[in-house]
């Protein structure tokens, strides 16, 4: 018995040392700095196909609406549970997105540094140019959106998922214990012209951490007593979690933005595979992973996705389906007449009244022609007004 129980004792202390060798080492052995790995909604929100034209945003905010603190045991903290950088990580989403070709960013958030910046050129080159105006050429004006992006972090749930397991026998056991969190961030889309919120959309994340631990405690003999222990813990980090989900609800708005009409794909038939998974997924009928799998495999060279396999899309609409105020269907009195020549002419009328209610509607048109025509006073001024990318078809 004594042989036997020296045997397990030895074992044991064999796996714990194997054990350590594959643990991870601790951070304060890492002597450079590094750039974090690229993630799989990263990768999602590259992978977009270009748009017909880039969307000019703003985002004044994204803030953490949560209000928790960080959880601690027995001891009270102000540190939050989530990051409080919520609107660098959205801007870099943004710029992230189509590889920097969807979105035109222009800044917001520190608005007052950037005016009190160009007043400063404007006093300098008054006192040492002897200016009276502004210097269109030096100074150009500010670019303007067409569209607010915004939200927040609005949901961060402890403990969804606990468990663990553990066993021992003759003093020699094992445990280990993992836990999920959740965040949950918001975005909306708002006309500047309207005021109309155009579509909206909400993306979680799951934060996982887990823990292993081997340990024995164990009377060798009558006086001696044989005591280790060994483990380690994996904390997800909730900075990526929460850059995870707003990539994820970046990639979302694009396809909800395709899906409504309010922007399209410079190719709509190459964009057309990506919106149907996104539909799919959104209805519950593809899992995240397996969307990230046939966007990986269509993206790789000469990747086909086989037509039999459940992510494959169907062939796309026909394109007047799919763009947005092109071929517009005919009004349903002209289709219930069975007229020829007559009909034609309704649905040509019914094709550029639906055309003006389109454009009132979203209000993002009227500006934008305003600013292709040339007008009374744009050269000059602290008000002038430059053009800016197109935020709507």
């Amino acid at each position: 018995m004594t042989r036997l129980f020296s045997y397990l004792t030895a074992a044991l202390l064999a796996a714990n040392l194997s054990a350590c060798a594959y643990t991870p080492k601790p951070a304060v052995m890492s002597k450079l700095p590094v750039f974090p790995a690229k993630t799989a909604s990263q990768t999602l929100l590259n992978d977009l196909p270009p748009p017909e034209h880039p969307v000019a945003v703003a985002v004044y905010g994204f803030s953490d609406q949560t209000g928790q603190f960080k959880p601690t045991n027995n001891t009270q903290t102000l540190s939050r549970a989530v990051s409080q950088g919520g609107s660098a990580m959205l801007l870099r989403s943004l710029q992230e997105a189509g590889n920097r070709s969807w979105f035109t960013i222009v800044e917001r958030e520190e608005l007052k540094d950037l005016l009190n910046e160009r007043q400063i050129i404007r006093d300098m080159r008054g006192q040492y140019l002897g200016e009276k105006g502004v210097n269109p050429q030096a100074l150009p004006a500010l670019l303007f959106a067409g569209v607010l992006l915004e939200g927040g972090v609005v949901g961060y749930d402890s403990n969804t998922v606990t468990g663990g397991l553990g066993a021992a026998a003759l003093g020699i056991g094992g445990s280990t214990k993992y836990q999920q969190d959740t965040v949950t961030v918001y975005l909306r889309a708002v006309s500047v012209k309207t005021g109309e919120v155009l579509t909206s959309v909400t993306a979680s994340k799951t934060i996982t951490s887990y823990a292993v631990d081997v340990n024995v405690f164990r009377y060798v003999g009558s006086t001696s007593l044989l005591e280790t222990e060994g483990g380690f813990t994996t904390n997800e980090p909730g900075m990526v979690a929460l850059q995870q989900a707003i990539d994820k609800a970046v990639y979302a708005l694009v396809m909800e933005g395709v899906d409504l009409k309010l922007w399209d794909f410079a190719d709509p038939a190459a964009g057309w595979p990506s919106l149907w998974r996104y539909n799919q997924e959104r209805d519950g009928l593809l899992t995240a992973q397996q969307v990230v799998d046939a966007e990986h495999r269509s993206h790789r060279p000469h990747g086909r996705t086989p037509q039999a396999a459940p992510d494959a899309p169907p062939p796309p609409p026909p394109r007047a389906a799919m763009m947005f105020r092109h071929a517009p269907q005919a009004p349903p009195a002209a289709q219930a007449d069975g007229r020829t020549g007559a009909a034609s002419s309704d649905n040509h009328a019914g094709a550029t009244s639906s055309l003006s209610e389109a454009t009132a509607r979203d209000g993002i048109g009227d500006v934008l022609a305003a600013l292709n025509s040339p007008g009374p006073d744009t050269g000059s001024g602290e008000n002038a007004v430059a053009p800016s990318p197109p935020a709507f078809r």
